[in-house]
């Protein structure tokens, strides 16, 4: 089954449960889908999928520490629980070894030199590692190497 099969499953599950918060997230992630669906005339796959639901969740965590900075901790606990619901959605991550140990591979198989080759080096760590690694860390890692 598909990722999109899948949350359209849950979506279903979500309304025979009345869950009205878990369903309110899984639309709004349907809805994201749809329209990149519309907008680039393109049928999604799972890989799409999942660079939608990362830009879900980054929209999250910039905005609770929005809420959070303006003492708001009710709509901050809001966007934690739709993040919650859509986290659900990732394949599971790579820990901060595995992160650093792919990048340094890649940048030698790139033979990338010092702040400079940044940019090649991220398109192509993006290539491989989209989904399976949170990018801040893999920028932050990117950078340790290019500066070793």
């Amino acid at each position: 089954m598909s990722l999109k099969e899948q949350i359209t499953e849950d979506m279903k599950t979500a309304m025979r449960a009345k869950d009205a918060e878990r369903l309110g997230t899984i639309r709004l992630l349907l809805s994201a889908m749809k329209q990149k669906e519309v907008d680039e005339r393109i049928e999604l796959d799972d890989v799409a999928v999942v660079a939608i639901v990362d830009k879900l969740i980054k929209q999250r965590k910039d905005s609770i520490a929005a809420f959070e900075q303006a003492a708001r901790q009710d709509l901050a606990d809001k966007e934690k629980a739709e993040m919650a619901v859509l986290v659900a959605y990732l394949p599971a991550r790579m820990s901060a070894e595995e992160v650093t140990a792919a990048v340094q591979a890649i940048v030698a198989e790139l033979g990338a030199k010092g702040p400079g080759d940044m940019g090649k080096v991220m398109g192509a760590v993006k290539s491989q590692l989209a989904g399976k690694a949170d990018m801040g860390q893999v920028s932050a890692a990117v950078k340790a190497a290019l500066a070793g």
